[in-house]
């Protein structure tokens, strides 16, 4: 389940026979986003289970801000997990981000401010916290990938406004007349991150 990224040159979005619609998305229907995170969460959540000899289990207090899952032992949460599926690639990263360092096949996405409220947790609580993305695309075919949230803050100090980019709102961004939709956004490699087995071996360890 994880991708090869050793050899950069192996994927080249120029000449990409199966390469992304260029074109930008003209419609974020919030619902199907939702739908694939819920698929990303659950496969994860049955795959720690199996993996980890903790219990795993959707976060209960989601209104406070906190990743989708929590890692418990002896009833006792010792990490959490935020969960995202990312499917079309940002095939206008280097043109809108210019100064970004990314690549469109590579580069997955968290809503900022998401970002910034984990790590809020994650100083307050000190629970190791990761952020796994499920990656699914042409060239890469699928994967979970991911990191620790204080090597993603670290990124975040390292290019700040860089790799920041926000989108005009569209009309399927609002749900029952409340904007839903997610449009700024921070960015990330893929090989920033790390494969989902990594993850694992670090959980295990604690």
């Amino acid at each position: 389940m994880s991708i090869d990224l050793q050899f950069q040159g192996k994927y080249n979005c120029a000449v990409c026979r199966t390469r992304c619609n260029s074109t930008s998305k003209s419609a974020y229907i919030f619902q199907d986003d939702v739908l694939l995170s819920a698929e990303a969460e659950d496969w994860l959540t049955g795959r720690l289970s199996s993996s980890l000899a903790v219990q795993v289990r959707k976060t209960i207090a989601e209104a406070h801000g906190l990743p989708d899952l929590e890692l418990v032992q002896n009833e006792r949460v010792v990490a959490r997990i935020e969960v995202k599926a990312q499917g079309r690639a940002f095939m206008l990263v280097q043109k809108l981000l210019p100064h970004a360092d990314l690549r469109p096949y590579e580069t997955v996405a968290l809503n900022l401010s998401d970002l910034e409220r984990y790590i809020r947790h994650y100083r307050k609580e000190q629970l190791p916290t990761f952020v796994v993305w499920r990656v699914k695309r042409p060239c890469l075919g699928e994967g979970y990938w991911g990191q620790h949230i204080e090597a993603l803050d670290h990124i975040l100090k390292c290019y700040g406004l860089r790799r920041r980019f926000r989108r005009r709102s569209t009309t399927s961004d609002y749900v029952d007349g409340q904007h839903k939709g997610v449009t700024v956004n921070y960015h990330f490699s893929l090989q920033e991150l790390v494969p989902l087995e990594q993850i694992e071996i670090a959980l295990r360890a604690l």
